[in-house]
């Protein structure tokens, strides 16, 4: 089943994509309602409704399949870490830690963008996009999504759709100085469609240990840059659920990125491994079109950068311990 939203100019539509045509759900649902009630409610309501007419798909727009309730984004594939590693520092590494448990960063919810819809980068000069598969997560029955173990957080992936991060690598790269974030490189914009797959479809691409082997591909003007088995992970997607989960919660509507696929799934990648900005940043116009097998397309356009009100540099201030006040007041 596909899952997603659209509107045709009038309103807002939720429902599944059937065939070349959309079909509302039924009794007025929406798209967090049937994340909620899990994958086997999703085919009740599909098959309420799978005969209606509904509305040629060719006739909407599609929006984000889901409207998150929060979005992590790990970073699952060891290539694109020693990539994007020499791209930082000239020195490519993946260091141990990584390999000890699937790290992640949260990003913004609310600023995520559909099918077709441009993204509006902030002021940089290094922009890039970043081809990714996420998991979005339903409902189970008697689980209150705490402490999963990966079995347990298998039966909490509802479906996948694709995801772009999109990013502004010099603004990321000043925050990670910090020892924080990424922040303000990240938050502008992340893609997410076309639709919701459900888990069910994507099983026959379950190799024997569990991995998700489909092809991903982007393509920059219509070149390809990059290509990758999402199988290449060093987690499956069950584990960066049940990691996400540990004394933690992971609750319908929320969205689990892979992390960036190797073998050019970004240009930070590429850049580390050419020691140089080859291929060039992202610009105005290009357009980023990002394919996966079983799941479908997701294009978006790069549109113009957006300036932001100027911020002044922290202020030395000294390291006074008391307010003046308070220190004249308790002077005997």
């Amino acid at each position: 089943m596909r899952i997603a939203r659209w509107t045709d100019g009038a309103g807002i539509g939720e429902g599944f994509v059937v065939g070349d045509r959309v079909v509302p759900f039924s009794d007025g649902q929406t798209v967090a309602d049937i994340l909620a009630g899990g994958v086997d409610a999703a085919h009740a309501a599909f098959g309420r409704v799978k005969g209606e007419p509904g509305t040629a798909l060719a006739d909407v727009r599609l929006l984000a399949p889901v409207v998150p309730a929060s979005v992590r984004d790990f970073v699952a594939f060891e290539e694109h870490v020693e990539g994007v590693s020499a791209s930082v520092d000239g020195k490519s590494e993946v260091v141990p830690e990584w390999y000890q448990a699937p790290t992640f960063y949260f990003t913004n919810p609310h600023t995520v963008l559909g099918p077709g819809e441009p993204v509006s980068p902030p002021v940089c000069e290094r922009l890039d996009f970043e081809l990714e598969i996420a998991a979005v997560i339903g409902g189970v029955a008697g689980s209150d999504g705490v402490n999963l173990t990966p079995d347990a957080a298998a039966s909490h992936i509802f479906g996948y759709t694709i995801m772009n991060d999109w990013s502004a690598r010099d603004l990321q790269a000043r925050e990670m100085k910090v020892r924080l974030g990424p922040a303000k490189g990240k938050d502008f914009g992340t893609s997410l469609g076309p639709w919701i797959v459900t888990a069910d479809e994507l099983e026959p691409f379950l190799d024997d240990d569990g991995f998700l082997a489909v092809q991903a591909q982007v393509f920059v003007n219509g070149v390809l840059t990059g290509e990758d088995l999402v199988s290449n992970m060093g987690w499956p997607f069950p584990d960066l659920v049940a990691y996400a989960a540990r004394n933690s919660r992971v609750v319908p509507g929320d969205v689990l990125g892979s992390g960036t696929v190797g073998n050019g799934g970004c240009l930070g990648e590429l850049w580390g491994r050419a020691g140089g900005l080859t291929p060039p940043p992202l610009a105005e116009g290009d357009v980023v079109r990002m394919v996966v097998e079983g799941v479908g397309e997701l294009t978006a356009r790069v549109g113009a950068a957006v300036p932001a009100p100027p911020l002044p540099p922290a202020r030395p201030r000294p390291r006074t311990r008391r307010r003046e006040s308070a220190q004249r007041e308790n002077t005997p």
